[in-house]
């Protein structure tokens, strides 16, 4: 009404909205260090729900980095098990998979749910490749493991 345009927030948006293109290149990028193809390879994302422990799909911004993912030639296998399978394919068009052992170059943990703690590293990683690299989102494992983060 006043005429004001509230630059700070909508520079923080702007980056919000920014996020899924930059954790979606970081992957990439680490994945292209490895020597892997990008166009065809697999990556595994692991969660869908808004935050941990919840099955609200509403306000997810995973979607966004799938988006990314699969832009770049990339297929893209989602596994939440908390979240509804019905309910994502309705709202996102995505249908929720089981995850392949050894079949990933990628794996992105996106929601730091109790189950993959409770998996830990090893089943984890049991689902990639040799040469897979693993971006932890939500820094659910140790910084020293050796994984991508934020």
């Amino acid at each position: 009404m006043l005429g004001y345009q509230p630059e700070v927030v909508l520079a923080g948006r702007r980056i919000n909205d920014s996020m899924g293109q930059q954790v979606a290149m970081r992957l990439v990028r680490a994945m292209i260090r490895k020597g892997l193809t990008i166009k065809g390879c697999r990556v595994l994302v692991l969660g869908l729900t808004f935050k941990e422990n919840c099955p609200d799909l509403r306000n997810t911004r995973v979607v966004d980095i799938i988006g990314e993912l699969e832009d770049l030639g990339i297929r893209v296998d989602v596994y939440d098990p908390l979240a509804d399978a019905a309910e994502a394919r309705h709202e996102y068009g995505l249908t929720l998979t089981e995850p392949e052992a050894g079949a990933y170059d990628g794996i992105m943990l996106s929601v730091a749910h109790d189950l993959f703690r409770d998996w830990g590293i090893s089943t984890m990683l049991s689902f990639g490749t040799d040469e897979v690299v693993l971006f932890d989102l939500k820094g659910l494992f140790p910084s020293n493991a050796g994984f991508l983060r934020l």
